[in-house]
C-alpha cells in the first residue's frame, strides 16, 4: 500500500493510475490524513451455470393473464 498527498496525484495521475493497474494499492492522504483510497477492480464475477434451477418449478399457463380486478384495485387504491 502507497501513501501520497493529493498534490502529488495532480502532478502526475498517470504514473498512479498504472501502478493501481498493475495491482498495488494508493491511499491518497491530506495532511497526514487519508482522505481516499483507489485499488484495482477485482473481476471475480463467475457466471452461472445454464439450467441451475432445471426442474424445481414451473411457469402456470395464466401466467401472462389478466389480473383479477379485486387484485388491480387494489394496486389502484380503490
Amino acid at each position: 500500500m502507497l501513501n501520497v498527498t493529493v498534490e502529488e496525484i495532480q502532478c502526475d495521475p498517470l504514473k498512479y493510475l498504472q501502478q493501481v493497474e498493475a495491482g498495488e494499492t494508493i491511499v491518497i492522504v491530506r495532511f497526514d490524513k487519508p482522505i481516499a483510497e483507489l485499488k484495482p477492480i477485482t473481476s471475480s464475477k463467475q457466471l452461472r451455470p445454464f439450467g441451475l434451477c432445471a426442474g424445481e418449478f414451473t411457469v402456470p399457463d395464466d401466467f401472462d393473464d389478466p389480473l383479477p380486478e379485486d387484485i388491480l384495485s387494489a394496486f389502484e387504491g380503490k
